[in-house]
Parts: structure tokens; C-alpha cells; sequence
């Protein structure tokens, strides 16, 4: 049986102590108008892994909710997409899921992706009219079951909630508006996890890392107690 770490908010800002596989590939994003900072943000690589996603679902979901194009044409673009996120998925991730001991998340959503884009093409180049009607549901569904077995495996409250709200998105969709109300939750729901500190267990030791990283590690851990 899973426990949650109650110790840390559901969500909260970004810590800035930051662990070695945190540190890796690091992203800072600083606008500014002369010396006005307008926009500072620091993205981890798996909140670049967030960022991807976002970009993609929103192209995806608003093309097919506002844009002319067939079917034949989106459904071969949306897997490609789709592909290039799996692939720059495990790019940005793979050191810390190797650290994190949660290598499982590669082979979940790539798997669940596979799923989607797959049965994405059956609907469309085979003209199965239950898929074509039901796609949003299908993505939404998906993303639920990613949500939720991230939540009980990494044991966050933030991703069950994430699961919620998908579920509840693809029983409530609205025939005419079901792509922008896609694009909403789930572009929406992955920018947010890229821009906030999410919840999870607590630290494992890893098997990967030197001493010094370990001893580093657990000095910024120390610190974000304070």
C-alpha cells in the first residue's frame, strides 16, 4: 500500500534547491525589457519533457478543432508529433528516471501513446466511426490511466487529481467545442505541472550516482526543509 509524503503541498512554486538530476540540463528563461525582468523561470528537464507535450497536445487538438484540414492529413502529422515527443521524452528524462528509480514512466506513456496514435490511424484510415466520434475521449482517457498510475507510483496526490480531471473532461465533452476543451486540459494540465513544484515520495537513494552527488543531493534536500 502507497503513502502519501503529506510533508509537501499538493502543489507550490519551484524549489530552488535543486537536486543533481535536477541540475542536468537545466533550462532558464529570463525576459526582460532593458534591465526589467518580465519573466524568470527555471525548467528541469522533465519540465521540458511537460513543456513538449503541451506544445504538441495544443497543435494537435486546436488544429482539428479550428482548422480546415482532412483527416488523412491530421492523423499523419498527429503521429508524427507524437513520435518526436516519445522520442524527446526519453531524451530529457532518462537520466532522472534512472536516478529516481522510475524508469517504468518511459514505457507507460510511450506505450499509451503507441495506443492512442495507433488507434488514431485505424479510425481515420479505415473510417471507423465509433473512434472518429470519440478521439477527445479516447486521448483524455488515456492520459487518465498515465495520471493515475503515475499517482499511486510515485505516490502524488498532484498527478491523481490530474487523473480526475481527465476522466471528468471525457464524460462531460461537448460535441461542438470537444477539441478546444481537449487542448485545454490537457495542454493546460501539463504547462501547469512544467511551472509548479508537483508532489511525490520521498527521495530513494540512488544506485547511479557518486558520493559527492549523494553528499550534494542530500545537502539540498536539507536545505529545501528549512
Amino acid at each position: 500500500m502507497f503513502l502519501f509524503n503529506n510533508n509537501e503541498p499538493i502543489l507550490r512554486w519551484k524549489q530552488a534547491a535543486l537536486d543533481v538530476q535536477d541540475l542536468c540540463g537545466l533550462l532558464t528563461l529570463d525576459c526582460k525589457v532593458g534591465r526589467k525582468t518580465l519573466f524568470k523561470h527555471h525548467f528541469t528537464r522533465i519540465d521540458q519533457v511537460f513543456l513538449v507535450w503541451g506544445i504538441i497536445s495544443a497543435c494537435i487538438f486546436l488544429t482539428a478543432q479550428f482548422l480546415p484540414i482532412s483527416w488523412t492529413v491530421q492523423a499523419a502529422v498527429w503521429s508524427a508529433l507524437t513520435l518526436t515527443g516519445m522520442v524527446a521524452m526519453t531524451r530529457l528524462a532518462w537520466f532522472w528516471v534512472q536516478v529516481e528509480r522510475l524508469r517504468w514512466l518511459i514505457y507507460l506513456w510511450s506505450g499509451l501513446m503507441l495506443l492512442g496514435v495507433g488507434a488514431t490511424a485505424w479510425g481515420v484510415f479505415h473510417g471507423v466511426g465509433f473512434i472518429l466520434m470519440n478521439l477527445c475521449a479516447l486521448w483524455l482517457l488515456l492520459c487518465t490511466i498515465g495520471y493515475l498510475v503515475m499517482g499511486v507510483g510515485m505516490e502524488s496526490r498532484s498527478f491523481l487529481a490530474a487523473a480526475l480531471v481527465h476522466a471528468s473532461a471525457a464524460m462531460t465533452l461537448s460535441p461542438g467545442w470537444q477539441f478546444l476543451t481537449t487542448a485545454v486540459v490537457m495542454a493546460g494540465s501539463l504547462f501547469l505541472f512544467a511551472c509548479v513544484q508537483w508532489d511525490m515520495r520521498l527521495p530513494v537513494a540512488p544506485d547511479m550516482l557518486s558520493e559527492e552527488e549523494m553528499a550534494f543531493n542530500q545537502a539540498q534536500q536539507a536545505l529545501r526543509q528549512l
